[in-house]
């Protein structure tokens, strides 16, 4: 019987456990009153006025609206703790005062005292017993919930301890406690949680199953965020980390914000601060448009040019999803933030000569930045037609009416695997950029055209990181096509952020290569994102594992090793971690040439045709052979 009156209230909604609560709290209330006169007055209390009665219900009266008001009842009783002791002794030190003065005012009776004072401790005492009790016998544990993954907070500062309050009211975690690398908090009670020490963990993970650990560190730098992440990644435990500190502040934090950790911050990179006096230089007060608005680089660029107030931002995108994605997100962002910035959404292709021609009478555009391409290796390998008339003759048709219409600045975002390509969608990225070299080189050229060229970029689409994530969750196994393959990696905020620099200090012509540190073994890679996990690596040392790692060769017009240069002529510019490539390039005549005869080839559809025209003028590629 005892455990089906458990049972039946574990399963009552929240909102019928407060409403036990309150009707508890109703009658403990007028009870307490009572022996609290009865036993100042050494006998059972009979008021000598007429309405000295009514001091009981007054008392619940008085009591439960400022219970109510001051969230006695939101507290969730599976999670009770000490905050929520100290708000019962609040609330019923206010309620006694209250009713003591509403009292005297209306001369109901007399109230020694000794008997507030009784009324007030004895209230509360037995308020916090019967939640204590409740949360003992219903969840079997006068301080901890059983249920939930078990987890402890990395960080028992501010942000630490949001987190453990917003945890605390979520049944799907269990938080066992704080680690903290502080001497000074070590053994300290936070929010009914004890902080350990970081040599501690050791054992601590040893004697606990311990399902997740949650760095709320958002302050703290990234070297030392690294040197934190490297300490634990070894453990068979899954990391995660809170939002940003502003989002903490602001109290938007709640359980779904936790996130999986930036893979940036394994990579050991350090982020460069940007040179403020770049940033606005071509945006600032100036029609800016963004092709491929929609895509991972598009929209990014999105983001921080209307953080740098320009007159109005031109949004040109040919995926209807993608464009209304990142309408919707400018103008959460412009409400906000309260910004004034004209947003205008073009939906359509760079291909179209019509649409641009329409555009560009219309727009006053000063600043372009060409983000719409094709970049998807195997596909455009495989559609060749596709891949060139969008990234080569899409880019010279927008450079055309860029200089006719005079528009000031054009950077097209280009890549490092148009360095010495072996496929065709980095062919198809060194010719864009010798279209522009070529558009630059000419006589009375009003339009300064630059390129900037970088690796591959974290979490984009079709990077490797989401297709290792959605593998690690669908249990395995990882797929890497080669055991030596390298590529360089970049976040994309600041790789976005190096290039609106570098548009800034271009004069016309130049190749911008973005500094992107060391390359990194994709195999390595993915080992740390399994052990990010909480998860082992399945091999022969291994049976036992997790996720295995399979190798499944190159694909098609896949390197093992990018590049960034394609010569070794290159300058350092103004910012630390932007270069200029001095690269040889083809006369505009000359290259006009080359272009028609491509066209020609790609009305045949023949792939191999297609690779053997690009091979006669574009330097060191060499096309992929099928085996």
């Amino acid at each position: 019987m005892t455990r089906n009156l458990k049972n039946t209230l574990q399963s009552k909604s929240r909102a019928k456990k407060r409403l036990i609560l309150v009707a508890l709290d109703a009658l403990i209330i007028p009870i307490v009153l009572f022996l609290c006169f009865s036993l100042r007055f050494q006998e059972l209390y009979n008021p000598t006025e007429s309405n000295g009665w009514l001091i009981f219900p007054l008392a619940t009266l008085i009591a439960l609206p400022i219970f109510l008001k001051l969230g006695l009842y939101r507290a969730v009783l599976q999670h009770f703790r000490s905050q929520s002791i100290l708000t019962i002794i609040g609330a019923t030190l206010l309620s006694t005062v209250v009713w003591v003065g509403i009292v005297n005012l209306l001369h109901l009776a007399e109230i020694p005292a000794s008997v507030a004072l009784l009324y007030w401790l004895a209230t509360s005492t037995l308020i916090i017993l019967t939640r204590l009790i409740a949360q003992s016998w219903l969840y079997g544990s006068l301080s901890k919930s059983t249920t939930g993954k078990k987890v402890f907070i990395y960080g028992a500062g501010l942000a630490g301890s949001q987190l453990a309050k917003v945890i605390e009211s979520d049944p799907e975690y269990s938080l066992l406690g704080f680690i903290d690398d502080d001497p000074n908090l070590k053994g300290m009670n936070i929010l009914g949680s004890k902080v350990y020490s970081s040599l501690q963990f050791d054992k601590l993970s040893d004697k606990n199953s311990i399902d997740e650990i949650i760095l709320a560190m958002p302050s703290i730098g990234r070297k030392k965020r690294q040197r934190i992440l490297k300490r634990l990644e070894n453990l068979p435990i899954v990391l995660r980390s809170v939002p940003s500190f502003s989002d903490l502040a602001s109290g938007k934090l709640s359980t779904s914000d936790i996130k999986e950790i930036d893979i940036d911050d394994l990579l050991g990179r350090q982020v460069i601060k940007p040179d403020e006096s770049l940033l606005p230089a071509n945006i600032k007060d100036k029609t800016v448009m963004v092709t491929g608005a929609g895509g991972s680089i598009g929209s990014e660029l999105c983001r921080q040019i209307i953080s740098l107030s320009p007159k109005k931002l031109i949004l040109l995108e040919q995926s209807e999803f993608a464009l209304y994605q990142i309408e919707q997100e400018l103008e959460e962002v412009l409400d906000k933030n309260n910004l004034s910035v004209k947003v205008d959404k073009i939906l359509g292709s760079i291909t179209n000569p019509i649409l641009l021609k329409r555009l560009f009478n219309k727009k006053s555009v000063q600043t372009i930045y060409h983000a719409a391409a094709y970049k998807h290796v195997p596909l455009v390998e495989g559609n060749p037609v596709a891949g060139l008339s969008n990234n080569i003759f899409g880019t010279q048709l927008l450079a055309q009416h860029a200089l006719d219409a005079n528009v000031e600045t054009f950077i097209l975002i280009s890549t490092d695997k148009a360095v010495r390509p072996t496929n065709v969608m980095g062919c198809s990225k060194r010719v864009a950029e010798l279209v522009l070299q070529a558009f630059a080189d000419q006589k009375n050229c009003n339009t300064t055209f630059s390129m900037v060229r970088f690796g591959n970029v974290l979490g984009s689409s079709g990077s490797v990181v989401p297709k290792f994530r959605q593998q690690i969750k669908e249990g395995g196994p990882i797929t890497v096509t080669d055991k030596e393959i390298t590529r360089f990696f970049m976040s994309i905020p600041e790789a976005v952020q190096l290039v609106i620099q570098a548009g800034a200090m271009a004069k016309g012509g130049e190749v911008f290569v973005l500094d992107m540190g060391e390359s990194v073994k994709i195999v390595d890679l993915a080992k740390k994102m399994i052990s990010l996990a909480g998860l082992s690596i399945k091999d022969i040392q291994n049976p036992d594992g997790d996720i295995e790692i399979k190798y499944s060769g190159l694909r098609p017009g896949e390197k093992l090793y990018e590049e960034l240069l394609i010569g070794d002529n290159v300058s350092q510019t103004q910012h630390e971690r932007i270069m200029q490539a001095n690269e040889a390039f083809i006369e505009k005549s000359k290259l006009s040439m080359h272009l028609e005869k491509l066209q020609l080839t790609m009305l045949n559809s023949d792939a191999a045709d297609i690779r053997k025209e690009l091979a006669q003028f574009v330097d060191g590629y060499k096309p992929w052979v099928e085996n």
